[in-house]
């Protein structure tokens, strides 16, 4: 996400680098590789024009000049401008006070609306939330199919009138539904074009007046680049949006649709697509996303991702184990799957502060080592589980068989998984400083 701008401002900074003092020239020259940095992230020209003026006015000033440290009070200043042009904080879905809370979904022809009224959807489902789904696309083929499709695969119902043609009936309709059936949240997939136009605008005109909606969420493709402030303030322009959804930003986007939109707007981002799984949406931060712009990497978010699929009875469960050296294969197991829920590993990776985007980009990790391991395991009974002691060759070749891999690759497993039960020992056996020990959950290297 965003490594090709990273790199570009990371070598800007290089400018300010070793320089005990930073003279107005020196601001002047470095401020010029950060303004070319972001133009070629297709940032808006306007937008440029003005973050650099503000980040040149605060930089030319006392605030650097007489900082210690010029090179560090420079990535301060940009980070904290990054935040300002991208919202300063987050914003958050409005609730209704008198449910439902009707959220309707807008955009052009392949921004993902029908999708990420799905995410939404499962995201506020986990949040305790009783949503429905109303299908208003009724001209693109199979629109109302799919979205049907993604509301089993999230177990949330939708609502869709098939034999109307009349996406304002349908919406007001599918809104009363949600009343008379309990559903606190109502998210409305419309129809797109490949363009804007005044057919389209009048008909989402007329579904706001219809049902009045509380938040109108604007999807836009975030590898769009500059199209993407063209497209937000068209919409806006007619709709008067309440918020951005931005998509695809585990693509490979330039930056410049996240830095742009909130600006020109004055809608603020509220989440991203950072996957085609119908888990990966995540709350936009502005301080999150400034933070991963500039190579620091975004712990906030890992961490929020960890908590979700953290059992605390289980983990408690699982220190004991590891305190009394009854750690097995099945508890190795449930570790994997733990991880699995935080996303693939690419993207753990980049949160970590530090991290080289531009060599994380280029390399190749095997998410499938973890489904290998996890084969091997569940090849195993119970009973070899819970003791690979028993595990001799005849056994090893049925594992093998039965997971589709080599007796090497169970030998290998079941060595490491030895080293790593002595090295728990050493940490956890008598006399040992009593702490939280936590696995590190990365598979073995099979």
């Amino acid at each position: 996400m965003l490594e090709s701008l990273s790199e570009k401002l990371a070598n800007a900074f290089k400018k300010f680098r070793n320089k005990g003092k930073l003279t107005e020239s020196d601001v002047k020259e470095g401020m010029r590789e950060i303004k070319r940095a972001l133009l070629e992230a297709d940032v808006n020209f306007k937008v440029v024009k003005d973050f650099v003026a503000k980040v040149s006015e605060r930089a030319v000033g006392s605030e650097v000049l007489e900082s210690l440290v010029p090179a560090q009070q420079i990535v301060k200043i940009v980070n904290e401008e990054l935040i300002s042009f991208m919202g300063g904080s987050q914003s958050k879905l409005e609730i209704a006070s008198q449910p439902p809370t009707v959220v309707m979904m807008v955009g052009l022809q392949g921004a993902g609306k029908t999708t990420h009224c799905g995410k939404l959807a499962g995201m506020f489902k986990k949040q305790g939330k009783r949503p429905l789904l109303v299908a208003c696309d009724v001209y693109r083929p199979a629109a109302i199919k799919q979205l049907q499709i993604v509301g089993e695969k999230i177990d949330v119902p939708v609502f869709c009138i098939e034999d109307s043609k009349d996406p304002v009936e349908i919406a007001k309709t599918g809104v009363e539904f949600a009343k008379k059936h309990g559903n606190d949240m109502v998210f409305i997939d419309t129809a797109g074009r490949l363009q804007i136009d005044e057919t389209l605008m009048n008909e989402l005109s007329s579904i706001k007046e219809s049902v009045r909606p509380t938040e109108i969420i604007l999807l836009v493709d975030a590898m769009t680049g500059q199209d993407a402030v063209n497209i937000a303030s068209g919409f806006n322009d007619q709709l008067d949006i309440t918020g951005v959804l931005l998509t695809k930003m585990d693509g490979d986007t330039r930056g410049g649709a996240a830095l742009s939109v909130k600006y020109v707007t004055g809608k603020p981002i509220k989440f991203i697509g950072v996957g085609e799984k119908l888990d990966t949406i995540e709350p936009f931060y502005p301080d999150r996303m400034a933070s991963r712009i500039l190579g620091m990497g975004d712990v906030l978010t890992l961490i929020d991702k960890a908590q979700q699929s953290f059992d605390e009875k289980k983990a408690a469960e699982l220190e004991k184990k590891i305190r009394d050296q009854k750690f097995t294969l099945e508890d190795y197991l449930e570790q994997l799957s733990s991880l699995k829920k935080m996303g693939s590993l690419d993207q753990i990776l980049s949160m970590m502060p530090g991290m080289n985007t531009a060599a994380l980009k280029d390399a190749k990790i095997d998410e499938n080592m973890i489904g290998t391991v996890e084969a091997i395991i569940l090849s195993m009974t119970p009973k070899e589980r819970d003791d690979p002691e028993i595990i001799n060759f005849s056994r090893k070749t049925r594992i093998a068989n039965g997971s589709g891999t080599s007796v090497e690759a169970v030998n290998r497993l079941l060595k490491q998984f030895s080293q790593m039960k002595k090295l728990m020992k050493q940490f956890t056996g008598p006399g040992k400083k009593k702490g939280k020990f936590r696995l590190g959950g990365m598979p073995f290297n099979i």
